[in-house]
């Protein structure tokens, strides 16, 4: 039987052992989970080679991983510099020393910002242009602490050392600066919650169903000029008839807008 040259059984060891001692850790294990959350949360993922050399996101996840490791074990500068790499390849840029769960999923990347003291539950999940970023000089807390089960859109930014409860959405484009509830989705800028409502653990992207109350307001306060300005005029011409009929459209029109209202919760519109 001829022999395998020595470099191929070098290479079969080195691969066999790490591979045991990958599977020994739970880090296989983690590696497949990592995988199989791109699967469920992006539908263009077609298979695993793809999703391996393709996806900037999860790249940038497992860079971190190692960038957090030589981090909490005071290599400060290699854990560093290994995160200014990984931005420098996926565009995202995430600190060593931000804290980050299970079954994390940045969807596309690009410009993501994950400051240092930052902390991510698990089943997160943040698209494009999002920042995770500080609002102090000082060397304490000052970037979000994010629950589980958080979407956050494309283009949010969410500032201070502030929490987002669990199942929260976030729309894109909004800017947090306080903290958001669970069950909540919020808006606007600065955001506010809009609503709140109970869901389950499974992971919800549709973060495009946002509610828009105060616009709704707007157009009926439009309207309520108009049907006074109808009164008047009726007032004007003598016919109290007129001036009875818009007062009973008014009445319910206004039943319609405050029920409206009343489904949702907004801050600072009672």
């Amino acid at each position: 039987m001829k022999k395998l040259p020595t470099k191929t059984v070098a290479v079969l060891a080195l691969g066999t052992s790490m591979y045991l001692a990958l599977k020994r850790s739970g880090a296989l294990e983690t590696l497949k989970e990592d995988i199989q959350t791109v699967f469920e949360r992006d539908p263009a993922a077609r298979s695993v080679p793809e999703i391996i050399f393709c996806y900037p996101g999860l790249h940038a996840l497992w860079f971190h991983r190692a960038a957090h490791f030589l981090w909490e074990h005071n290599f400060k500068f290699a854990g560093r510099f290994l995160s200014h790499i990984s931005r420098f390849l996926t565009g995202i840029e995430i600190h060593p020393g931000a804290k980050i769960g299970k079954r994390f999923f940045i969807d596309h990347g690009m410009g993501v910002v994950i400051g240092e003291t930052t902390e991510v539950g698990d089943d997160v999940t943040l698209y494009q242009g999002v920042t995770l970023g500080g609002t102090s000089l000082k060397k304490v807390k000052r970037h979000p602490t994010l629950g589980n089960n958080v979407v956050v859109g494309s283009g949010a930014k969410v500032l201070g050392a502030l929490k987002i409860g669990d199942n929260s959405k976030i729309g894109s484009g909004s800017v947090v600066i306080r903290d958001v509830p669970e069950n909540s989705t919020v808006v606007g800028i600065p955001a506010k919650v809009v609503k709140k409502e109970k869901v389950d653990k499974k992971v919800d992207l549709e973060h495009t169903k946002l509610p828009d109350v105060e616009g709704k307001v707007i157009r009926y306060l439009l309207h309520r000029i108009e049907e006074l300005e109808k009164e008047i005029s009726a007032l004007r011409e003598g016919k109290p008839e007129a001036i009875d009929k818009e007062r009973k459209k008014e009445a319910e029109e206004l039943k319609k807008i405050e029920k409206y209202i009343k489904s949702y919760e907004i801050e600072g519109l009672e």
